[in-house]
């Protein structure tokens, strides 16, 4: 059974960079894309990055483009996030999650296996 866990998270000032780890265990990665997405106090969880293991292709939501960076290393089991510039919205909880169909779109619920999350805290 595939499990993720996130590391990385803490406390940033704006503009400051942060670099997110999603580790994987339990089966290999190379068959999945995994998606990372975050939850704002009081919001809506929102998908923000996504790599699918076909290809590498990448996607990032509009609301991070040009400062996130999804990656991912199959022979480690580990995909990554650089953030860079970070804002106060920025503040959340940043889970990983991946997709058995290698797929970046489509919803959430197609993502099948979660992490526990990391607190992402973007303050002066």
């Amino acid at each position: 059974q595939l499990r993720l866990v996130e590391s990385g998270g803490g406390l940033v000032q704006p503009g400051g960079s942060l670099r997110l780890s999603c580790v994987a265990s339990g089966t290999t990665l190379d068959t999945y894309s995994i998606g990372w997405f975050r939850r704002a106090p009081g919001k809506d969880r929102e998908g923000i990055s996504c790599i699918r293991s076909s290809d590498g292709g990448a996607i990032h939501a509009a609301s991070v483009k040009g400062r996130f960076t999804v990656s991912r290393d199959n022979s480690a089991n580990t995909v990554s996030l650089q953030m860079n510039n970070l804002k106060p919205e920025g503040t959340a909880i940043y889970y990983c999650a991946a997709n058995p169909d290698d797929l970046c779109e489509g919803y959430e619920s197609t993502f099948s296996s979660w992490g526990q999350g990391t607190q992402v805290t973007v303050s002066s």
